[in-house]
């Protein structure tokens, strides 16, 4: 009997060799999304310009981001395996990197250069490249997923003897001002001096979740040259605020604007071949199951990688190594009881409650044909008169008491009002769209 389990045990595999939900860092896992990083390459070696990076939440901005500072850090891998290696200048621009992930803590751009200004992140903080007095230089590559030509990571700065004042000088009561002294003391003392580098890279990731944004626009119009750069990560509405915040900012947008919209299904599809090669033959995907995979994420890959985990947990469980199309039925049937997916089950059950008409409801505008703005095609809103036609054939009743909850941040929330657009609504969460859909298959 102990023998029995130590042998099954042996043959389990870990579904996070091949699929993983976090954000992709490491260039040999990052897959498709090629006039994406051709466009990086541009925005990367243009001397002066802004980065934004925006497009729905989970279509995969985050790991672009990373790809982002990977390529500016001198590290090609990622243009290597797009095939782009001949559009990509013989000396690419190379940077020093800071990358900051904002949280719903933060009230605006005063509360987000302060949090900048004591990030104390070894590898990614901007700290870490301020001079500090009477501690040593350490410099060593940095840890996670890289291979060669990648930048260096500068715990502290400033030894043997150097003045800090010389350096980076704090203002009290004054961030912004302390903000561009550190800016200042980096480019002279790391990018130019130390570390020999065309510019600094400042990549700011989740900016929608900020919740005043006045000044961000004329903070980095006036901080950007031809040695800082900054790149913004967010929702399409972000960059829009920068651009009404100064003006100015739409030019430096002109070669870096990078729209990150679903991927294709062919794309989608090379999530899962990856998964398989990262595998080394130990789980396999047959063709068809591949496809559907791909087809029914509808673009979004933290959903393929969902989907793919929960099929190589399913596979493991009945002692497989290939999913097929048995196997991943199952699958299918765990999904639609709520059982697969655990964080977004809970969502669902906050915004439906006991209700079956307000299940109903979700399910009807999760299935609802998205209408197109003027302002952008890809982004599609929900028009409540059609709801309630809809709603007919389901024998749902009273909408309007059914929809607060649906828009109460106490339960999600799953939609938001559409802002200036009466009667249109949005999923908050496109992501949570698509899995109302798949709840019910």
């Amino acid at each position: 009997f102990t023998l029995l389990c130590c042998y099954k045990e042996e043959k389990m595999i870990n579904p996070e060799i091949g699929f993983t939900s976090d954000v992709i860092k490491n260039p040999d896992r990052f897959v498709g999304r090629t006039d994406l990083i051709r466009n990086c390459i541009r925005a990367l070696n243009a001397p002066l310009g802004l980065i934004g990076i925006y497009g729905k939440r989970g279509v995969g901005k985050s790991s672009l981001a990373r790809q982002i500072q990977q390529i500016a850090v001198g590290n090609l891998v990622t243009i290597k395996n797009s095939g782009l290696d001949h559009e990509a200048p013989k000396s690419m621009r190379k940077y020093i990197t800071v990358y900051y992930q904002c949280d719903s803590m933060i009230s605006n751009v005063e509360d987000l250069i302060r949090r900048l200004l004591n990030d104390q992140n070894e590898e990614d903080g901007l700290l870490r490249l301020v001079p500090n007095d009477g501690k040593e230089i350490v410099e060593f590559q940095r840890s996670d997923e890289i291979n060669g030509g990648v930048d260096l990571k500068v715990l502290s700065w400033g030894a043997k003897g150097v003045d800090t004042s010389k350096y980076a000088k704090v203002v009290e009561n004054d961030n912004i001002q302390t903000f561009r002294n550190f800016l200042s003391a980096i480019v002279t003392h790391q990018v130019k001096k130390k570390m020999k580098r065309e510019g600094l890279l400042i990549i700011i990731d989740e900016f929608d979740v900020v919740k005043d944004k006045v000044g961000m626009g004329s903070l980095i119009k006036s901080l950007s040259s031809d040695e800082v750069k900054f790149a913004v990560c967010g929702i399409g509405d972000d960059l829009f605020e920068l651009v009404e915040d100064h003006g100015s900012v739409e030019r430096l947008l002109e070669e870096g604007t990078l729209h990150v919209t679903p991927m294709p299904v062919n794309e989608s599809e090379e999530i899962i071949k990856k998964a398989e090669r990262l595998f080394k033959g130990d789980m396999n995907f047959v063709s068809d199951v591949i496809t559907e995979i791909a087809e029914l994420s509808q673009g979004y890959p933290y959903l393929v990688q969902l989907i793919g985990k929960e099929s190589v947990n399913k596979a493991n469980q009945l002692n497989s190594n290939l999913i097929d199309r048995h196997i991943f039925n199952q699958v299918k049937k765990e999904i639609a009881s709520g059982k697969a997916f655990p964080t977004l089950e809970r969502q669902y059950l906050r915004a439906v409650g006991d209700s079956e008409d307000r299940k109903n409801l979700l399910y009807i505008l999760a299935n609802q044909e998205e209408d197109k703005t003027m302002f952008d095609t890809e982004v599609g809103k929900l028009v409540l008169k059609k709801a309630r036609r809809d709603a007919e054939s389901f024998e749902v009743k009273h909408i309007d008491q059914l929809l607060p909850r649906l828009i109460d941040p106490k339960f999600g929330p799953a939609l938001r009002k559409v802002p200036d657009m009466k009667g249109y609504y949005e999923f908050v969460n496109p992501v949570f769209r698509v899995y109302c859909q798949l709840r019910e298959l």
